[in-house]
């Protein structure tokens, strides 16, 4: 038989009379750790513990293992009991590795709970979970790039045993919470040293009060700053007692507005206005969690399954960061990427290269698409002095169109191949178009303001009195 017992978080008091009356009738007792308040306390005769582990490596997976074989070597062999801090099924992977490997081992096992860290550093803290509070690892978050936190909701992460575990794990909180973000260190909660410690967030392995009982509190942070909060509110727009307009839309209905959506967000970006982009993403994530809405409510799919699908995409098509896949550049990345991409469609290869570049792009960016696309097998020039050729013998084309329909043809042509052009000079053609339009503007409605100040309308000066003023918003870069 295989116990596995609570000792409490730390004061001899918090025992279980159950679990004191099982250490006093044990023959063979195995703690996690003796660094634990109350082992001195305890009433066994006798015990062995895993610090030793704890001391040869800084590997947990390996510890836990090695604790695990030793457990149940020693269960095998008769009664014992595994003691470990606060409750047995909080935080304590040892023992849920133990309680997949005892059956299999023929071994029985019970457990006797007791009270776990949460329950002292609760109290200390002054506030109820029920609200929702989230619990995990900080270990595990410290390993991670970004939390798996809602931040409209607390969360409570246990064991924090280091400073240097706590400069990870702020580097991982701080890719979602301000870093000026007040936190709560719970040191020894349980215990007659516990401590709460509040801090900002960038300061908390700064703490010289970190311990082997210390967890961080985070608070919420409120502010409808969670992806969660936002599924609920377009869920509520769609619900009956919404609004009308959100309740009409379809995913056909809606198909303006992302489109306009993403050029907001384009003109935020060229513009390098980081507040008017963080604004115009929002308004792009709106369409995109609003058709989600609207395919949950169809039974067609769930924001899940974006996640989902999108999420196990890149991991599958970066094997140099989740896999063996050595690669020495940026290039090798994208002939990875679009081989392992045609392996996945399979039956539904496309008939032609073409095929993946949508119809719905701008025309000078679907342009530039195709000329890409087609220039993976080699239907490409050499260089751009060959493509410049082709340019001029296209200008040409439409100086010497016969009629209307023919020289829009020759535009058409010339205005490809200028993308084409674009393309071997590495230049997006469809940014500098955009830059040259935002330049015009800027430059005309100098113009504008130079013939307001003299209180005329523009149409009353001279094309040379306005050339003169378009050359001084030149000359003032504008």
């Amino acid at each position: 038989m295989l116990t596995i017992l609570g000792l409490g978080p730390g004061h001899p008091d918090d025992i279980t009379r159950r679990a004191w009356a099982t250490l006093e009738q044990a023959t063979a007792v195995y703690l996690r750790t003796r660094e634990h308040p109350c082992v001195p306390h305890l009433p066994m005769r006798g015990f062995t513990s895993f610090d030793d582990v704890y001391d040869a490596t800084a590997d947990f997976e390996q510890i836990y293992a090695t604790i695990s074989v030793r457990v149940l070597d020693a269960a095998q062999a008769g009664d014992v009991v595994y003691a470990v801090p606060g409750d047995p099924m909080i935080a304590e992977a040892a023992v849920q590795r133990l309680l997949r490997a005892a059956p299999d081992a023929g071994i029985t096992t019970q457990i006797i709970s007791g009270v776990s860290f949460i329950e002292p550093t609760l109290a200390a803290l002054k506030i109820d979970p029920i609200a929702g509070l989230q619990i995990h690892d900080a270990i595990s978050i410290a390993a991670m790039h970004h939390p798996p936190l809602n931040p409209d909701q607390p969360a409570l992460l246990a064991q924090v045993y280091s400073r240097a575990l706590a400069s990870d794990l702020k580097l991982t909180l701080m890719n979602q919470y301000p870093d000026e973000f007040e936190v709560t260190l719970v040191h020894g909660a349980g215990t007659d040293e516990a401590q709460v410690e509040r801090l900002p967030l960038y300061a908390i392995d700064r703490s010289d009060h970190i311990r082997y009982l210390t967890a961080l509190y985070i608070p919420a942070l409120g502010g409808y700053s969670s992806f969660e909060s936002f599924q609920e509110i377009i869920a509520h727009l769609r619900a009956p007692e919404g609004c009308p307009w959100d309740r009409e839309q379809t995913h056909l209905s809606l198909r303006r507005y992302l489109l306009e959506e993403t050029y907001e967000v384009l003109e935020a970006l060229d513009a390098e206005d980081a507040p008017a982009l963080a604004e115009e993403l929002g308004d792009l994530l709106l369409q995109i969690v609003l058709h989600a809405q609207i395919a949950t409510e169809e039974g067609e799919f769930r924001m899940a399954d974006i996640l989902s699908t999108v999420g196990r995409k890149m991991i599958r098509r970066h094997p140099h960061v989740w896999g063996e896949t050595v690669v020495d550049g940026s290039g090798a990345v994208v002939r990875n990427w679009e081989a392992i991409k045609a392996a996945e469609k399979g039956d539904r290869k496309a008939e032609s290269l073409l095929d993946g570049v949508s119809l719905e792009l701008p025309a000078l960016f679907r342009a530039l698409r195709l000329t890409e696309k087609a220039a993976k097998p080699g239907f490409d020039w050499a260089n751009a002095d060959d493509v410049l050729a082709k340019v001029r013998e296209e200008l040409d084309e439409v100086l010497t169109a016969q009629d209307d329909a023919h020289r829009a043809e020759e535009m058409g042509d010339l205005l490809f191949v200028i993308a084409n052009w674009a393309r071997k000079l590495n230049i997006d053609p469809e940014t500098a178009l955009r830059a040259a339009n935002a330049k015009f503007t800027r430059r005309f409605r100098y113009v504008e303001a130079q013939a307001a100040a003299q209180g005329q309308p523009l149409s009353a000066f001279t094309l040379d009195q306005m050339d003169a003023w378009w050359n001084a918003a030149k000359g003032a870069g504008l």
